[in-house]
């Protein structure tokens, strides 16, 4: 798969998820691997260590159901692969992994998804509560 990458191979399509989108996971009736595939075709997830990070301090220090969530987040993200970054924040840490990789980055956060824009990357986000879409578009 890596070798594809460095050829240009669109085979594969990277996907860094950020914490909203790991948290939404639990919170709605979404089918992950179908709706990937549906937008993608093959795909490789891939969880920044800073949101490892993120995730372990809301389930020591979050509130309601966030903290509820972040629990089986942490154990969902062990299945994916994870990638160190420098960056200071999870959210540069997103975008910083995205642009190195030529992928995708799966979030339901306004903030993050508007700097995705302004920096060329796609994004995937839920619509409705029940799909996920792409990003086309780029000002």
């Amino acid at each position: 798969m890596a070798s594809d990458r460095l050829r240009g191979n669109p085979a594969s399509k990277i996907v860094v998820f950020d914490s909203s989108a790991i948290l939404m996971l639990f919170e709605y009736s979404i089918n992950l691997n179908q709706e990937l595939i549906r937008l993608l075709g093959s795909y490789e997830i891939v969880i920044p260590s800073k949101i490892i990070e993120e995730l372990k301090v809301l389930c020591q220090k979050g509130k309601g159901k966030k903290k509820q969530l972040a629990k089986p987040a942490l154990k969902l993200v062990e299945n994916y692969k994870i990638v160190k970054d420098a960056s200071e924040t999870a959210d540069d840490a997103v975008l910083n992994i995205a642009k190195k990789l030529n992928g995708v980055v799966f979030s339901n956060d306004k903030e993050l998804k508007g700097r995705a824009k302004k920096e060329k990357i796609k994004t995937i986000f839920m619509r409705n509560k029940k799909y996920l879409m792409i990003s086309e578009d780029f000002v």
